[in-house]
């Protein structure tokens, strides 16, 4: 599995192709956590991404050790063109469970890449940009966090709540100043939060 990884990571699609047609299954989570999908997305290896998107077997939807989704690595990366490539093969935008989730939404906030049209295309789809995490964050409070201007400034364009508090009752405001980034906030047009 190793070997597979490797390939992966490497970006090589034609021993990705190689693999997958000699029934190597593209599922499994190797050593880490991980499967070839989502280590490729982590090592930016974007010509393996489309050979295992090519797998109709390859699972869209299967969560890494750390829950994390194809989509929502592919939204933290930036790129719109592989999670417009994801959704076109299933994979789901906005997922409900019992208790908040991380999101895709939640991840391309962070991105600053493609961050506006990111994440409107994600709203497009069913994206909750009011969505929160199981610590209360929502995609604003990564942007604030993050320092993401773009991100802050197209949530705020879509609606986004600008008064929402995460587990510790801060803001996205609050997350921005904590991080050191006031000046993005204010030219983004977050305001304190009473």
């Amino acid at each position: 599995l190793q070997e597979w990884m490797k390939w992966a990571e490497l970006d090589s699609a034609p021993r990705i192709q190689q693999r997958l047609s000699a029934g190597q299954a593209p599922n499994v989570l190797g050593e880490r956590g991980q499967a070839a999908l989502h280590w490729a997305l982590l090592h930016r290896a974007w010509r393996a991404v489309s050979a295992l998107l090519e797998d109709p077997r390859t699972d869209v939807n299967l969560r890494n050790i750390s829950g994390e989704s194809p989509l929502m690595l592919a939204a933290l990366r930036g790129r719109l063109d592989v999670v417009k490539a994801l959704v076109k093969r299933g994979a789901l935008v906005q997922v409900e469970g019992p208790a908040p989730l991380w999101q895709a939404m939640h991840y391309a906030a962070s991105a600053e890449a493609q961050g506006e049209e990111l994440l409107r295309w994600l709203a497009t789809q069913g994206g909750d940009i009011n969505a929160q995490s199981p610590n209360g964050k929502t995609p604003l409070l990564l942007a604030g966090a993050c320092g993401s201007v773009v991100g802050a400034r197209g949530l705020m364009q879509l609606g986004a709540r600008v008064d929402v508090r995460d587990e510790r009752g801060q803001t996205a405001w609050d997350h921005a100043v904590r991080a050191g980034r006031a000046d993005l906030a204010q030219r983004a047009g977050l305001v304190p939060t009473p």
